[in-house]
């Protein structure tokens, strides 16, 4: 690949797919998402990392034992802490119709305190804010997480977290826009 033909994000032709890119492609598109954007077309142009990934991501989304209220509030979490703004454009509605607050979100967004009435909730963020700041978990938010949502949820949470920092990362990395018509959040 010459130098006038990189990109970013990389372009991908949906004409020119590979096998292994088109079996992960129509994966993606026949399961809960329905469509491929954003990062999930960036792995595409490896597929051998976007089929474990895609299946990850769709657990993370739709498959843990967090009501879509916390799930949301972790993503946006970690969305705002890596900047992501094609990340916050999709996942910020998402939270405010799960059940997040408008004005804990624009919090959330603008790095400051946000205003969590519900205790899973605090506890959900207060985690999610100690991990992703300080890159560890003090024993008061800890034990927090484990009794407002249990062990298994709390261990899937720093799936999600995991998962989505990739996500952000992806982003990021290969500036991969909000969609057009869209304003940038960060």
């Amino acid at each position: 690949m010459g130098p006038a033909e990189v990109t970013r994000p990389p372009v991908l032709d949906e004409g020119s797919l590979t096998a292994a890119q088109q079996e992960v492609f129509d994966a993606i598109r026949s399961g809960p998402r329905g469509l491929v954007e954003g990062p999930l077309r960036v792995w595409l142009h490896s597929p051998a990392l976007a089929e474990p990934a895609q299946r990850l991501g769709a657990f993370c989304r739709y498959g843990t034992r967090l009501p879509a209220r916390l799930s949301e509030l972790a993503i946006i979490t970690v969305g705002a802490h890596w900047r992501s703004g094609f990340e916050w454009h999709v996942h910020a509605p998402i939270a405010q119709r799960a059940g997040i607050a408008a004005e804990a979100i624009e919090a959330i967004r603008t790095g400051g305190t946000p205003t969590l009435t519900q205790p899973d909730e605090r506890a959900v963020y207060d985690f999610c804010r100690e991990l992703l700041e300080t890159r560890q978990v003090s024993d008061p938010a800890y034990e927090m997480a484990v009794r407002r949502i249990g062990l298994e949820a709390v261990v899937e949470l720093v799936g999600l977290l995991g998962y989505y920092t990739l996500i952000s990362m992806t982003i990021n990395a290969f500036r991969v826009p909000v969609p057009p018509g869209a304003s940038e959040p960060f």
